[in-house]
This record gives structure tokens, sequence and C-alpha cells, in this order.
């Protein structure tokens, strides 16, 4: 099986490069990786201690965001490395703050992890969620190196859990522990004979909690709100504008709407400026937002998660494709949360819905439906709200919980 996957890593790579000349992802996700080595043993001397986290892509980055700045701060001498898998990651995390060298994982190749782990002194290791790579956890395992999947989430039709898995249940037993976000993955888990497992619950609920807390204002859009129900619709695709547009045709002015679409292309922004007539770009908001302005165009990234504080609702985008995006940053606030039919892969959406503050749609007569059954009802929007805002602030304190493990058992080896 070893020489299988040593084959199957390879042809993804060819693949990779086939393709690359049209395909923009697969370019960078080469040219990404090109000088690897050159450029780590540049970023971080072989005398430095370091805690590395990898993340396969941008929603994995969010679950492992608050475990990374909690280490940070219990172990400030230490440089933090943070790797991703994924352009859509990497790309948009490359300038993260919060850690001391940003790179994409090498191709996962016994010679590749052995030259990484050979340049720097790991006290640990972090893999967040759902990435295996045999040969770096191999590797890790070899040399001693604390190794800990944070956020785990396992499903009955994984490969570990299937009669011909036994191969791939040698990943679990490089982790020194495993922390997952639900009891159904302990005992799935528990099946298979693996035991070093601790239900901490999904880090994600930490990070977007701790939004209530960072400062932000924006006394336009305070404004802009006074007076009106506004509706964010975040991280939206084509379908769910055509459904936007047609509740934006619909309700009355007194409804107005802050969009951050998914693509923010200039091409796509045109089109959303005639979609939603009298729109005011984001960027080019002044101190008093004309009046009769009812839809604000979030054109740049990084403002979605501090915008939900001024909606009343929220529209979640990705529902009519592979799946919607964060629900949490606009439960958070106590937004209940509308999104399309694709959403029952993500735990969170049905336990909301199940709850009553999530309303998944499937056209522009049950969106519409929706809002003005929340809107003409002020006490079930309350309701709603309040049942949003305890589903989150509820399940925080999985990143305390697991550091809590964590640092002592490092701190224990380390005496």
């Amino acid at each position: 099986m070893t020489l299988l996957y040593n084959i199957g890593i390879r042809i993804y790579w060819l693949m990779a490069m086939i393709i690359s000349p049209w395909n923009r992802k697969a370019k960078l996700w080469l040219e990404g990786r090109r000088g690897w080595y050159e450029k780590l043993k540049d970023a971080i001397d072989r005398d430095e201690k370091v805690i590395w986290f990898h993340c396969a892509s941008l929603g994995e980055f969010e679950q492992g965001r608050p475990v990374i700045e909690a280490i940070r701060e219990r172990r400030p001498s230490h440089r933090i490395l943070l790797t991703f898998f994924s352009p859509s990651g990497y790309e948009k995390r490359k300038d993260y703050t919060g850690a001391d060298y940003v790179m994409y994982l090498p191709l996962d190749t016994r010679r590749n992890a052995k030259k990484m782990l050979d340049l720097l002194t790991l006290e640990m290791a972090f893999f967040i969620k759902y990435e295996f790579w045999y040969h770096f956890l191999q590797q890790l395992r070899a040399e001693e190196v604390p190794l800990y999947l944070a956020s785990g989430n396992f499903r009955s039709d994984q490969l570990f859990f299937r009669w011909y898995g036994r191969w791939y249940r040698r990943f679990l037993d490089f982790f020194t522990h495993i922390f997952v976000q639900n009891r159904d993955s302990k005992e799935l888990l528990s099946g298979i004979g693996f035991h070093r497992v601790t239900v901490a619950g999904d880090t994600r609920f930490d990070r977007v909690h701790d939004l209530l807390q960072n400062q932000f204002s924006h006394p336009a859009l305070e404004r802009f709100g006074k007076d009106s129900t506004v509706i964010v619709a975040g991280s939206t695709w084509e379908k769910d504008e055509q459904l936007l547009a047609h509740a934006f045709r619909e309700l009355p002015e007194e409804v107005k709407w802050i969009i951050a679409p998914h693509e923010l292309s200039e091409s796509h922004i045109r089109s959303l400026q005639e979609r939603f007539p009298g729109s005011v770009l984001y960027t080019e908001m002044e101190e008093e937002i004309p009046d009769g302005t009812r839809v604000i165009l979030v054109n740049i990234i990084g403002k979605l998660s501090y915008l939900y504080r001024y909606g009343a609702m929220a529209y979640i985008g990705g529902g009519f494709g592979k799946g919607i995006h964060n629900i949490l940053e606009a439960a958070t606030y106590g937004l209940p949360v509308i999104f399309g039919p694709e959403y029952r892969r993500f735990s969170e959406a049905v336990e909301l819905t199940s709850l009553g503050a999530a309303f998944p749609i499937g056209s522009e007569t049950e969106l519409l439906f929706t809002v003005r059954q929340q809107l003409e009802n002020p006490d079930l929007l309350k309701t709603t709200s309040r049942i949003a805002a305890n589903f989150v602030s509820e399940r925080v304190g999985a990143t305390s919980g697991m550091l809590e493990k964590v640092c002592i058992k490092t701190e224990t080896k380390l005496l």
C-alpha cells in the first residue's frame, strides 16, 4: 500500500503540472512549492524552537486559528510555522501575522518529510481536522515529536473504518492524541481500537465568539441601518445573488442589504451594481452614505465577520453549490441564518436548523417567505436571534480544554 500511495502522490503532482498552463489553482499549487527548502532554511534557524500547524485550506485554518493564537500566548519564545495544502488557504492567509512563517506543505514524499524536519527543532505539531499525510506523520513519530489532530471530525464512510482500511489506520497511530468535535467521532475511533481521543468540541466556536470582543466601529454603517432592517449576505455566489436580487425588488425600502460576494473581480462587482441599482461600494463609502441607498457591496476581503453586527438576519452563500460557507460568524451576533439546500454536511447548520434559527431555502419564493415571516413577527425574530447567539456561546471552550491537555503533556515531557 505504501508503494501505491507514493505512486498516487506523484500522479497528483504530474496532473497538476499538466493542467497548470490553464488552471490557475494548479499553477499556484506548483509555483508555491518551488524552492521551499531554501526559503524555510532562511526563515527559521535550526536552534529556534518551533511549533508547527498544518491546515488543508481556509476553513481548516479558521478552526486552527484559536489554537495558534492560544499557543502563541503560552509559548511566546517559540516560532510558529503554518503550512497549507491548498492555494485557497495559503493565498488568503500568507500574510497572517500570528505565524512567523507561512508556506505550502511540500509534496508528501519520504525525502521531503525528512528534509523539512531536519531543518526544524520541533516541540510539537498540530494537524487540523482532516489532514493525513503519511510520510510527514511517520517522520514526526520517528523523531518523537508530539503530534496532535485538532478539531477532528470522523465519519463512518472514511477509509479508516472500511474493512479494507487497515493500512490507513496506521495514519491514526502516528498521533500522540486526537481531539475530536463530537462523541460520534470518538466512538468510531474506539470501534477500531484507537483510544487516545478527547471530545474537545469545535474550536470555530471559540474563534467566532471572540469576534464579539473585537473593537470595530463604522459610523456610516450604523446610520445606514438606523430605523431599517439590515440583511447581511455573506460569501454569495451567482445563484444566491439571483435570489437576493428578487428579494431586493420585492421587499420594502426599509429593508436594506450588505452583500459580500465570494468573487471580487471587477467584472463581477459591476454585474452586482447592475443587479442592485443604486448600490454603494464599501471602499467608496464616505462618512455619509447617500440617502436612499439600500445596498452596500463589500468589495474587499477581511470585513465580513465584523459586518454581521449591523444585521438583523443573514443569508449565507454556497448552498446551491458544494456547500454553505461559515454560518457561525453570523450566529454569534444573534442573526438567524438562511442558506441554500446543500447544507447537510455541516453539523452546525443541521443543528441550528433543528433548533429553529436556521432556514434552508431552495427558491426565490421560499427566500421571500422566510424573510417576511421573520420581519413581520418581531417576537419570532427575537426568539430566533436568541437561539442563534446561545447556540454559539454554549459551545465555546474547545481551545482551552485542548491546550490544557497538550501543554501539561509537553511541560511534563520537558521536565
